[in-house]
């Protein structure tokens, strides 16, 4: 498990762990808390890119009760094809609570349309490092979608044969739809009395395009909601452009057919955010339908907070918080923030400044010391990112003579 810059600082053992690959008798995990928002973390993140990179198949989850079942699954297809397996864990459903039934284990089914290699797919030793390790990567993400059309873990919501509009979710933005759509009024009969039809991908990353251009096939048009970046869009676009006959007529996500942003690549998704867009779409190809009632409901629910400009309230540590004491320097001196809460102090009457990533913590220091006038300074240093990585900060001030006082924030 790793949390946003965590999966990036792991990310040379990710990336060895998952080329030399998994155990025929095991099966990694990999579980990535992904801040969409920037709510508790450094900046906003997104670790599917980053396990694209590691060439690590992806799942997304949508809810507490998929927890179960994707990661399962996820153990299952590294089991099978030597993969480690990467797992979104976004701050939302991780800080929510449900009561979900418990039902038996799935039982996974070997693909019938897949042959290993005779080199097989997973960990050996000894395996020196060489080209054979790419080439048994190329397998293993072969073995990954067969896996995936075996076990299927995407799936049509209302599976709609003729729908002509097709929306395609995954993850977190698969729940912000759903609500969105019955704040347009639209539940199951009406989506039939229309024709929508909704494709729910639970792996991101290798999709699994058969059952997408099953989906796709027929439909006039295909809205593509994802929050952050569009993985599944560039993914589609890119296959169907050997299988024009599976080609819906426009497929619209981050831009609509014109170029016009559509769906936001930052931030979060909400419904209400979702819902005028999604109205929008299906106006576009219903022309007799349209959603005046239900968008003038939704706009005059919304209360609109006004922050008074005369008050100001700067956020300062929890009562018996260690950081109330620990963050204060002599009178004179200046200290430097560094990863973790203990930041704070920097918008505090700490005279404290600026931000290092984690392990670098006072590296700016040995370059400018020499340079600002200052003598010394004291450095702030988390203590478990001293355990994680701060120590290296501390042996390379030493190597380099810096005038410097690490603080170890408890």
């Amino acid at each position: 498990y790793g949390k946003g810059p965590g999966v990036d600082r792991a990310g040379d053992a990710l990336k060895h762990g998952n080329a030399y690959g998994s155990s025929l008798h095991g099966g990694v995990l990999v579980v990535a808390g992904d801040d969409h928002g920037c709510v508790s973390s450094s900046m906003s993140h997104q670790s599917d890119v980053a396990f694209m990179t590691f060439f690590m198949p992806t799942l997304n989850p949508a809810s507490v009760e998929e927890y179960i079942r994707f990661g399962l699954y996820g153990f299952a297809m590294s089991r099978y094809s030597g993969c480690w397996v990467g797992f979104k864990a976004v701050s939302e459903t991780v800080e929510s609570a449900a009561s979900v039934k418990l039902e038996e284990l799935p039982a996974f089914v070997a693909p019938a349309d897949y042959q290993a290699p005779e080199f097989g797919l997973h960990y050996r030793w000894p395996d020196l490092p060489g080209p054979q390790v790419e080439a048994r990567m190329v397998e293993k993400l072969d073995a990954v979608r067969a896996f995936a059309r075996a076990n299927p873990i995407d799936r049509r919501i209302y599976d709609i044969a003729d729908a002509r509009f097709g929306i395609i979710t995954t993850g977190k933005g698969h729940l912000d739809l759903m609500e969105a759509l019955r704040l347009l009024g639209i539940d199951e009969a009406r989506a039939r009395e229309i024709g929508i039809d909704i494709y729910k991908v639970g792996m991101v990353w290798p999709l699994e395009t058969r059952g997408a251009r099953d989906f796709l096939r027929g439909k006039e048009e295909v809205l593509v909601v994802e929050e952050k970046r569009g993985i599944i869009e560039s993914e589609l676009k890119e296959d169907l452009y050997d299988y024009q006959a599976d080609k819906p007529s426009r497929m619209v996500g981050k831009y609509d057919e014109e170029g016009n942003s559509l769906i936001p690549r930052s931030g979060e998704l909400s419904p209400t955010l979702l819902a005028p867009i999604v109205a929008a779409r299906i106006t576009h190809e219903f022309p007799h339908i349209r959603f005046d009632e239900e968008l003038a409901a939704l706009a005059s629910s919304r209360v609109e907070v006004v922050a008074p400009t005369d008050v100001k309230r700067t956020p300062y540590f929890c009562a018996g918080c260690p950081h109330n004491t620990s963050t204060k320097v002599p009178e004179g001196s200046k200290a430097l923030a560094g990863i973790g809460c203990h930041f704070m102090a920097t918008w505090m009457d700490r005279n404290t400044e600026s931000q290092i990533q984690m392990g670098g913590e006072g590296v700016n220091w040995v370059g400018k010391s020499g340079f600002c006038g200052s003598p010394h300074v004291f450095q702030n240093l988390g203590e478990g990112t001293y355990y994680h990585s701060g120590s290296m900060s501390v042996r390379q001030a030493v190597s380099a003579g810096t005038n410097i006082t690490y603080k170890i924030q408890i």
